[in-house]
């Protein structure tokens, strides 16, 4: 029986890491002839990411993490410091990539190295892969459809010479294989309408066509038109393997912390379905005339309501937000008493644990894929609000080609805009209508979501279609042994 060895390089961050995890975790259950080893890039400090590498290391013996040294990115290129960051970690991934073939050849039985699963952005490192002679494979931790998009821009960019940053402020749609209704091109991700930015999508999407597969962390029953888009064989085999959610939260510090239990007794003494949740990702936060808007939207409502408000990092620096020490200093004079018996205002918080609270009936989201998926899972309909990256287009498939949510702003771009244009805020009045629509959905729209929530339970499950995608994969790794 040949063991083999797979080198999984993700893109930093908690958000990218998790579910690549959760995919790793599978393949090693699925095959006891694979072992994973993870090599780690870091931008900053993140005891999130440490803590949940330790328990993964714990639980699984043949998933093995090598954090890379730390490098400074190229100075010279601030704009794309994701890009030089991973530049600059080619020769640490070649030295352990190395050792990792040096202890192969030396010890009989040890795993052969078999290629490299990467995230997008890390596409640089095929170059290493191919030194060794070996497959690069991607997992991609957004949707089908997402795929289907960068494909058809880097096509319209490389082929038909059309520039899409030319598309911005138009009232163009485009019509593109994977989406069953035409994409209004202002829903466009930021990067694809920024001349400087527009080659940190199209390179990668290029290199995406040099791969032996890419995995998708979808299923095909959700985005089945975006999946069968790819049949045509212009693109590499994709293998829709999700949902990847990180769902076993035994011993997690921040589900066990004082303050989530005080979170979790609050949404305890409230009733089914009543609790409107409201959570913007990892990177999301508003200045303070949006924050007052959101306020006054939501008392206007009259819904009860479970709020992560966290402050902008200062100057506009692209880091993560953080909690507010006082949230009454930038909230509506008198709003946390009046709300007092029926909303509560928190920091960050475990969302899978809010989601899967009997109590939330609403989500109004940011429109990250990982979010999409986990408020899929428990069955929480959705009211999007986009900030930034792929989101507008999360929104647009959401509600146009799936019908699992309502719309509070779908073309909203939040403070990290790239060009500096000035965001606008959203009335309270828009937020007042979209938590109503939500919290009011028709039964239509919660049958369809219901339904989905089965479906997206079962897929991994023996005979799936997830499964069975993700046993196609390892045959293929098989086949493709150097």
């Amino acid at each position: 029986m040949k063991k083999v060895e797979l080198v999984f390089i993700p893109t930093p961050g908690i958000s990218h890491l998790v579910p690549t995890v959760e995919v790793a975790k599978l393949l090693v259950d699925r095959d006891e002839r694979l072992s994973i080893t993870f090599l780690v890039m870091k931008l900053r400090s993140d005891p999130k990411v440490d803590r949940f590498i330790d328990s993964v290391c714990k639980a699984y013996n043949r998933i093995r993490f090598i954090h890379l040294s730390k490098l400074e990115p190229d100075p010279n290129q601030p704009n794309n410091l994701f890009v030089s960051l991973i530049e600059s970690q080619k020769p640490n991934v070649k030295e352990e990539v190395s050792r990792l073939v040096r202890r192969s050849e030396s010890s009989p039985g040890s795993p052969t190295l078999a290629g490299f699963v990467l995230d997008m952005f890390c596409t640089s490192m095929i170059d290493v892969a191919n030194e060794f002679g070996v497959p690069s494979y991607i997992f991609l931790t957004s949707s089908a459809a997402c795929l289907g998009l960068q494909f058809y821009v880097q096509a319209l960019h490389d082929e038909q010479k059309v520039d899409p940053t030319e598309f911005k402020g138009s009232d163009t749609e485009l019509v593109m294989p994977c989406l069953a209704n035409p994409l209004p091109a202002k829903l466009l991700p930021s990067v694809m309408l920024n001349k400087e930015w527009l080659s940190f999508l199209i390179t990668p999407t290029r290199r995406f066509r040099e791969t032996k597969g890419i995995m998708v962390n979808t299923f095909e029953e959700l985005e089945s038109h975006a999946i069968n888009s790819f049949s045509n064989g212009n693109t590499p085999p994709v293998y829709p393997v999700g949902p990847m959610l990180n769902l076993n939260r035994d011993g997690d510090p921040d589900v066990e912390s004082d303050k989530f239990k005080d979170i979790r007794q609050w949404l305890d003494d409230q009733p089914p379905s009543s609790v409107v949740y409201l959570c913007f990702g990892s990177m999301g936060c508003f200045g303070v005339d949006q924050v007052q808007e959101i306020a006054c939207g939501l008392e206007q409502s009259g819904h009860r309501f479970l709020w992560s408000l966290r402050q902008p990092p200062p100057n506009g620096k692209m880091e993560p937000p953080i909690d507010y020490t006082s949230p009454r200093d930038v909230l509506p004079e008198g709003f946390l008493d009046r709300t007092a018996n029926t909303g509560k205002i928190i920091g960050w918080a475990p969302q899978i644990d809010i989601l899967g609270h009997p109590s939330v009936g609403g989500f109004v989201s940011h429109c990250g894929w990982n979010s999409i998926l986990e408020s899929i899972w428990f069955g929480v309909p959705i009211a999007t609000w986009p900030l930034y990256a792929e989101q507008q287009f999360n929104a647009f498939t959401l509600i146009a080609e799936m019908g699992l949510g309502v719309e509070i702003k779908m073309d909203y771009r939040g403070e990290f805009q790239l060009d500096g244009d000035e965001y606008s805020i959203v009335s309270a009045g828009e937020i007042e209508r979209g938590v109503r629509c939500l919290m009011e959905l028709d039964n239509e729209k919660r049958e369809r979501l219901k339904e989905m929530s089965g479906k997206s339970r079962t897929v991994l499950e023996n005979g799936g279609t997830s499964s069975t995608w993700l046993g196609r994969f390892i045959k293929d790794v098989m086949d493709h042994q150097p």
